[in-house]
């Protein structure tokens, strides 16, 4: 059994910022890519951001120069650093994660609420 936890949500100021985080956890061989995606009231879940198992990072272009990325290898862990805010970011983020726990497979968080609003 593979769970992933996110934390770090909440309502935030235009301009701010929030630092999502992604715990894997349970039995597990291996963790590839790491995800970020939101979903906002009525429109299709899109990707945020990836980083692969070697580092290599992708952004969708909404959010490049104001999101990062990161992961910490042997902590299983996923960050995704949010900065300068806008309506537009107002979504539930969901971590994903392809796991190998005796074979490959994609597995998701439960999400994350981030409410962007004065």
């Amino acid at each position: 059994q593979v769970q992933l936890v996110e934390s770090g949500g909440g309502l935030v100021q235009p301009g701010g910022s929030l630092r999502l985080s992604c715990v894997v956890s349970g039995r597990i061989a291996s963790i590839n890519t790491m995800s970020w995606y939101r979903q906002a009231p009525g429109k299709e879940r899109e990707l945020v951001a990836a980083i692969t198992q070697i580092g290599t990072t992708n952004y969708a272009d909404s959010v490049k120069g104001r999101f990062t990325i990161s992961r910490i290898y042997g902590a299983n862990a996923g960050y995704l650093q949010m900065n300068s805010l806008n309506a537009e970011d107002t979504a539930v983020y969901y971590c994903n994660a392809v796991v190998d726990n005796g074979g490959w497979r994609d597995y998701w968080g439960q999400g994350t609420q981030v409410t962007v609003s004065s």
